[in-house]
């Protein structure tokens, strides 16, 4: 079967695989004429002829294969790379952008939108030496030089789903006197993860994961929708592209609960890797270093300075960290200054244990990689888990050494380059999600307050259980 694959893709060092690797199938729906017998021949040129019974010959088209395909299917499962890609790449953004060029009605023209999360900054500015502020600048002049109309930092989102996972934790915590699943809370910002987790547990493992969105899709829901309104766009008439660190961020953009029935658009349209990006300077013979700053777009005027700041907690988005102070805060009415984390099996497998008044401690671990995610996986079905929350992500390290991110120079091992990546993403100064100028305004003016239906709605999400597709002819007898 044919696959356009991702110039960017590459086989690397994983040690990630949760099964050993099947043939990807799609069913295809064969037309059965009792009776009747037909054959297929190959060509030399590798061409399928179907003969019929009476002798006539047709040319057999290739199968395509799309990201729903593959999350329909369970032969295969890593936290990155080998996915099959026909609709999310670099080249289809090229495609839409000349798309645009060739648009004579101005009204019908796409306004195209970029967001990039602050992983792929931090890995773009490691390897143009630049500092992430000068990144974001100079990334901002290249794509709106392509033809690009806005560029965001996916941050502003994140401080949305940090909020509300914080909420939900609690919420959960409160109820799990009555409820025996409603602890522990899983992490749902990954789509390796989630992947896994929907393909190979189901029912065990699913309720416990938070429904929270990633960072990704609230800010695909801000762009097509608050967004969209302030611009007098409709949803269509937007086209989104998210630059990320990891390849499974083009599965979840692709799934089914993010797409818009009634205009029949994604809430992110295409999503490209941080090596896509350099891909595409290297295409364009552009020095990203060479570039004027431009300063990033805002969803709000109140951001006036377009100062970049991130959040405390490591480079997967901090999620451990803003939901234990938040919930010591709710529990106990007082802050958390300081968290010590214990390192257990190995450096991506730690726990933190805050001791509550009158209460059970808090118990809250860190699990990268899936060699820790089975672990905890196990331990949820055997009812062990002695975690309240646990952050989860698919690649070892977490998001900063995502399979999307650029890859070493010459001469340069992995880990110091994730170390360089990671000493970048920390530089920028930290705030609290509630502090950040323009959440609560969004929160009220968008979303109707933080207690509405809509928060639900457009920060919030689903997960579903996926039926196992039996290729018979794997099956070794």
């Amino acid at each position: 079967m044919a696959a356009n694959f991702s110039g960017v893709l590459q086989i690397t060092d994983l040690n990630d695989f949760i099964t050993p690797s099947q043939e990807c199938i799609k069913p295809v729906k064969v037309e059965r004429r009792p009776g009747k017998v037909g054959k297929i021949r190959v060509d030399d040129d590798g061409s399928y002829i179907s003969v019929s019974e009476e002798g006539s010959e047709t040319k057999l088209t290739k199968a395509q294969i799309t990201l729903n395909d593959c999350l329909a299917c369970s032969g295969c499962i890593t936290s990155a790379e080998s996915v099959l890609i026909t609709q999310q790449s670099q080249d289809e953004l090229y495609r839409i952008l000349q798309q645009k060029r060739d648009e004579k009605d101005e009204n019908k023209k796409k306004v195209i939108v970029v967001s990039i999360s602050p992983q792929s900054m931090a890995s773009i500015a490691v390897k143009y030496k630049l500092s992430t502020r000068n990144t974001a600048g100079k990334l901002s002049t290249f794509f709106k030089t392509l033809g690009v109309d806005y560029v965001f930092d996916t941050t502003f989102s994140r401080n949305f789903s940090l909020i509300e996972s914080g909420n939900e934790f609690v919420r959960r915590y409160r109820e799990a006197e009555t409820d025996k699943k409603a602890l522990p809370m899983l992490a749902s910002a990954c789509p390796g993860w989630i992947c896994y987790a929907e393909k190979t547990h189901g029912s065990y493992i699913l309720p416990y994961i938070s429904t929270v969105k990633s960072p990704q899709q609230i800010t695909g829901s801000l762009v097509k929708d608050w967004f969209a309104q302030h611009n007098n766009l409709q949803p269509d008439q937007l086209y989104h592209v998210t630059v990320m660190p990891c390849f499974d961020k083009k599965l979840e953009a692709s799934r089914p609960d993010f797409y818009n029935d009634i205009y029949s658009t994604r809430d992110v349209d295409c999503v490209i890797t941080s090596g896509e990006v350099d891909l595409m300077l290297e295409k364009e013979a552009v020095v990203l270093s060479d570039l004027e700053d431009r300063c990033l777009d805002s969803f709000l005027n109140c951001e006036g300075d377009h100062e970049m700041r991130s959040h405390s907690g490591g480079g997967s988005g901090g999620y451990l960290e803003y939901i234990l102070k938040y919930a010591v805060k709710e529990l106990c009415g007082r802050e958390l200054a300081d968290i010590t984390y214990k390192t257990l099996r190995n450096q991506d497998f730690k726990e933190v244990i805050v001791d509550i008044e009158g209460r059970t401690p808090l118990k809250m671990a860190l699990a990268y990689g899936f060699r820790n995610i089975q672990n905890i996986v196990q331990k949820v079905k055997r009812g062990k888990c002695p975690y309240h929350f646990v952050e989860i992500m698919a690649c070892p390290a977490g998001c900063n050494n995502g399979g999307g991110q650029i890859r070493p120079d010459t001469g340069e091992t992995a880990s110091e380059r994730l170390q360089q990546v990671e000493e970048l993403y920390k530089s920028l100064p930290c705030k609290e999600p509630l502090d950040v100028c323009g959440v609560e305004e969004v929160y009220e003016a968008w979303l109707g307050g933080r207690q509405s239906e809509k928060v639900q709605q457009l920060l919030h999400t689903s997960y579903h259980e996926v039926e196992k597709l039996t290729n018979a002819l794997a099956i070794k007898w």
